[in-house]
């Protein structure tokens, strides 16, 4: 299987399918290259999942004109806010700034000082997935990780999260 090797300082071994389908693999600078086949080897059945489903995805997209994320970024910048008010006064907490952004790999983040960073995209996507990824960001409020106690928070919220949280997983930002 053809792929990309990018060695650096990491500690673990990585495979990344790109959204056109170019299979990335990152290692540790000193690990080594049979290891890291047989890497390659013992996940051969997901790449290939993971590139027809990047694949199946590019040749279903759209471009997104100027235009149209001009007009998603201001649509955002009023939409997130009022979901982030409603659900922190809902949750009991607090927050900090909130950011709009264009990120290539992420729907949001919350950083320990309580911003939230958010997708302009997530104005595409079905009004219940901006609200699950608004939720699942003030959850760290509660809790800065991805414990049983953290998701019990998003649960209390919105008890069918685990749908939504797979709707989301199967969207590719492109």
């Amino acid at each position: 299987m053809d792929y990309t090797l990018i060695r650096s300082s990491r500690r673990t071994l990585a495979v990344q399918v790109t959204a056109d389908g170019q299979v990335i693999v990152r290692a540790p600078k000193r690990i080594a290259a049979a290891e890291i086949e047989k890497f390659v080897s013992d996940h051969e059945a997901w790449i290939r999942k993971a590139k027809g489903r990047a694949l199946d995805i590019a040749k279903n997209s759209r471009v997104i004109t100027e235009e149209e994320r001009r007009a998603g970024i201001a649509e955002a910048r009023v939409r997130i806010p009022e979901r982030v008010a409603y659900f922190a006064s809902r949750m009991g907490v607090t927050y900090g700034m909130i950011t709009i952004r264009e990120q290539k790999t992420r729907w949001g983040s919350c950083s320990s000082r309580g911003n939230l960073n958010f997708n302009w995209k997530l104005v595409l996507m079905p009004p219940e997935i901006l609200d699950y990824v608004v939720v699942h960001e003030l959850a760290h409020r509660k809790e800065m990780n991805h414990s049983a106690a953290f998701w019990a928070v998003v649960e209390k919220e919105l008890p069918d999260y685990k749908e939504r949280r797979k709707i989301l997983k199967e969207t590719v930002l492109t």
